[in-house]
């Protein structure tokens, strides 16, 4: 490379940067690019767990997270969805936090309806409950006492599939989708000692490293944080890529991130470069 084009690399118009930004960016979006990554211990435990349900079996889903955290969560809320019901498991799901229900309900009622799974039968979903760790604490004591009904005013007892479980452990798990408080610590904390359950965690990249020690304690059986967790998660759910109408929204995500990754560090590199080569060729002088 001639000294004048490292001189005027050094120099170059930041909008050249940010328009090269915008390419890196953009073009991962438009054309698929699958870079290889390696899955984390922790998404590939979960992953398992959710493996060895039984088919027929029930779990409790608590989706706790809202518009901010979505594009963090959804994508494994949706692989996570998918890996249940094409196990054909059955999930009776609740949420903590009062701006979930407009968002977590489409998504039930999309994924339910393609695997021809009906409502009251194979899924249900009671609604938001109030009350944060007193909530969790009565999820674990008695479900039917703290839903009452569900998200369409049915009785949980007219509910074939919330038949038999009162409480969080009658359940084969307990699945976490959490973006803060109350989420997944609450729910070790309040009751995962008490019952002895199996819960697994998806959760924010920020909020991860808080609770790896949990599941180094054989608390969570399972954790997958942030996007890359959830695009790990798709890659074992969808090994041989998504069927037809099942966009994979953590995978093309993280594509995007690592191209990003990679042009800043190529530009860190280059700018080094440069500038060694010119301060040398300017001392020789």
């Amino acid at each position: 490379m001639k000294l004048e084009t490292l001189h005027r690399f050094q120099h170059m118009d930041r909008r050249w940067i940010f328009l090269g930004m915008g390419l890196a960016i953009l073009i991962p979006m438009l054309i698929p690019i699958d870079l290889p990554f390696a899955v984390d211990e922790r998404v590939q435990s979960l992953y398992d767990a959710v493996e060895e349900i039984p088919a027929g079996s029930t779990v409790f889903i608590s989706a706790d997270f809202d518009p901010g955290s979505r594009p963090e969560l959804e994508p494994f809320f949706r692989a996570n969805l998918h890996h249940l019901l094409r196990k054909d498991v059955k999930f009776v799901a609740a949420t903590l936090w009062p701006s979930a229900p407009p968002l977590v309900m489409p998504i039930f009622e999309e994924l339910t309806a393609r695997y021809g799974k009906e409502y009251g039968k194979d899924w249900c979903f009671l609604g938001f409950k109030d009350g944060k760790e007193l909530a969790i604490k009565a999820i674990g004591e008695n479900i039917p006492e703290t839903f009452p009904k569900d998200i369409k005013g049915t009785p949980l007892a007219d509910l074939e599939v919330t038949r038999g479980y009162k409480q969080a452990k009658d359940f084969a798990m307990v699945i976490n989708i959490s973006a803060g408080f109350p989420g997944t610590r609450e729910y070790v904390l309040q009751i995962q000692g008490q019952y002895d359950l199996k819960i697994a965690s998806a959760t924010t990249a920020v909020s991860g490293p808080d609770y790896i020690p949990f599941y180094k304690a054989g608390q969570l059986v399972g954790l997958a944080a942030g996007m890359p967790g959830s695009a790990q998660y798709e890659k074992l759910v969808f090994p041989d890529g998504p069927p037809k109408g099942v966009r994979l929204m953590g995978l093309q995500a993280i594509n995007v991130l690592n191209v990003g990754h990679l042009y800043i560090i190529v530009l860190i590199v280059l700018g080094n470069v440069a500038f060694f080569v010119t301060r040398k060729s300017e001392d020789d002088k």
